[in-house]
C-alpha cells in the first residue's frame, strides 16, 4: 500500500469512528466519491497530490489533499458544524498509517461556497501531510 493510500484509510477510519459526526452524516456519509443523488450532508474525499519530500537520508511524501462537506441545509452552518469536528480529528492527529509513517498532517485552509447550478454548499478543506 502507498503512503498516500495509507493516509485515506486512516483519514476515513478516524472520521467513520466519530459517532458524533457519523450522527450527523449518517453511516455512509464519508465516501470518495460524490453519488448521484447522494443523501446530504456527506463528507468526499477530493483531489489528493504526492510529491516527492525525501531528504538525503530520509524517503518521504507531501501529501495535498482535499475534503469536502456537502450539505443541502439553508447555510453554512452545517458544513462549519462539519469542518470543526473534521478538524478536530485530523488536525496535528497522530494516525497510524499501515507502512508508513505520518510526520504532519495540518489544516492549511478551508473555503466554503453555494453551488450554482445545485443551490447546495461545499466546504472545502485543505490539508497537507507529510510521510516517511
Amino acid at each position: 500500500m502507498t503512503a498516500g493510500n495509507a493516509l485515506l484509510r486512516a483519514i476515513h477510519q478516524t472520521l467513520t469512528n466519530d459517532a458524533a459526526l457519523t450522527a450527523i452524516v449518517g453511516a455512509d456519509g464519508i465516501r470518495d466519491r460524490l453519488l448521484p443523488r447522494a443523501k446530504l450532508p456527506c463528507v468526499v474525499f477530493g483531489e489528493m497530490e504526492t510529491r516527492d519530500f525525501s531528504t538525503a537520508t530520509e524517503a518521504g511524501e507531501e501529501h495535498l489533499l482535499v475534503l469536502e462537506i456537502w450539505s443541502d441545509g439553508e447555510g453554512r452552518r452545517q458544513v462549519q458544524e462539519i469542518a470543526g469536528l473534521a478538524h478536530s480529528m485530523l488536525h496535528d492527529a497522530g494516525l497510524a498509517l499501515e507502512g508508513a509513517a505520518l510526520v504532519s498532517l495540518l489544516q492549511v485552509s478551508m473555503r466554503t461556497r453555494r453551488e450554482p447550478k445545485t443551490k447546495f454548499y461545499l466546504g472545502e478543506m485543505r490539508f497537507r501531510a507529510v510521510t516517511e
